[in-house]
């Protein structure tokens, strides 16, 4: 699940992601203020469009944005108030989190790779990274397995030209950060975020 807000960027609207559903499977039930985005077989919702977001509760931030008790209070009060009667199951861990490179080396089949050992607090994942910036010593955001990105992909363990990958070190531009560089490269944070917490928490955090 993510959440994304750009008042500036498409006025003030809440975009809730929860399914990685293909386009041309995609069908919109509107009510109010709330549209639904679900599969037109299975019925399965795949996100929400919250219209006029702030007068459900205050939304903090531009871009993606952490799930905080604040938000599921809006999501549910705007769903609830516009006629849908869905739960929702709120992720119980963060997609997102704050990881330390500690190794890197050449990917040996791609000169453009890295293989990368990422701490991400619980673990040390292998994620193989073709970002030209990418090195050891930094802290670095990373998607986990199942998270899912702002374009609606989802993160799935995978093998980059035959070497195991788990998760993505991620750039600002994929994260929808406002202003980020255009130039490739992946986004080196500060040494004051702290590993394996939630990087959007920490991000929203910071910015006061």
């Amino acid at each position: 699940m993510n959440a994304f807000y750009n008042d500036l960027g498409i006025g003030d609207v809440l975009l809730i992601s929860l399914k990685e559903i293909e386009k041309e499977k995609r069908v919109v039930e509107r009510k109010g203020d709330v549209a639904r985005l679900y599969h037109k077989d299975s019925g399965e919702t795949a996100g929400y469009h919250i219209f006029q977001a702030t007068r459900y509760g205050t939304v903090e931030g531009r871009g993606m944005l952490p799930i905080t008790n604040e938000l599921k209070e809006l999501l549910q009060k705007a769903l609830e108030e516009n006629g849908f009667q869905e739960q929702i199951q709120f992720p119980t861990q963060p997609a997102f989190v704050v990881g330390f490179v500690k190794d890197k080396k050449k990917h040996p089949d791609a000169d453009k790779l890295s293989v990368c050992q990422v701490d991400t607090g619980e673990e040390t994942l292998q994620i193989v990274c073709g970002a030209p910036n990418v090195d050891k010593g930094q802290k670095v955001p990373v998607a986990l397995t199942g998270a899912v990105m702002p374009t609606g992909m989802k993160i799935k363990k995978s093998k980059l030209r035959g070497v195991p990958s788990n998760g993505m070190i991620c750039s600002a531009k994929e994260l929808a950060i406002a202003d980020a560089p255009q130039e490739k490269g992946i986004l080196v944070l500060e040494d004051k975020y702290e590993v394996g917490i939630d990087f959007l928490l920490q991000k929203q955090r910071l910015a006061h």
